[in-house]
């Protein structure tokens, strides 16, 4: 992968470079993160001599109305590029059906009873029916038996005396 140098980078920014060279760096931008970072840094550089918006939410209407004008005027004789027609989508395709779709599922299922039996059983695994004896652990034993013969070993000292 060819990288482009920081010089070239500040071209540009600076809009001082052909069409075509500047859409093949625009393309590698997509692709490359090192020559990404560069391009931030020669925008940062650069950033006092870049035009100032005054009104933001203006510039991005006019930015999506060129957008809107630009698909409208998209030839049907582009390979690969459909313009946009306004037919409908088969019923199939549409959020209404899909809607439907889902409630019914739903009504089936309630009535079917799946959401009970779903619903009982997991009651049955938060709180189980039958209380499962705790076996304690080998070194619970060990412990419990150690406590018990200290415990004699002290009855026995207070019997002594």
């Amino acid at each position: 992968m060819k990288h482009y140098c920081y010089e070239e980078w500040v071209q540009y920014v600076k809009n001082e470079m052909n069409d075509q060279k500047r859409e093949q760096l625009e393309n590698h931008l997509y692709t490359c993160d090192q020559c990404l970072e560069q391009y931030i840094q020669a925008m940062a550089a650069n950033e006092t001599s870049l035009p100032i918006l005054s009104n933001e939410s203006s510039f991005t209407d006019m930015v999506m109305s060129e957008v809107s004008k630009q698909k409208e005027a998209v030839p049907d004789t582009i390979p690969g590029v459909r313009k946009p027609t306004n037919r409908k989508k088969p019923f199939y395709q549409q959020a209404a059906f899909h809607y439907l779709l889902a409630a019914a599922a739903t009504l089936l299922l309630t009535f079917s009873g799946a959401f009970q039996s779903l619903a009982s059983y997991a009651k049955s695994i938060e709180s189980p029916t039958q209380v499962q004896e705790k076996k304690p652990s080998v070194t619970e034993g060990v412990i419990n038996k150690t406590f018990a013969w200290m415990d004699s070993l002290e009855k026995k000292e207070a019997n002594k005396k």
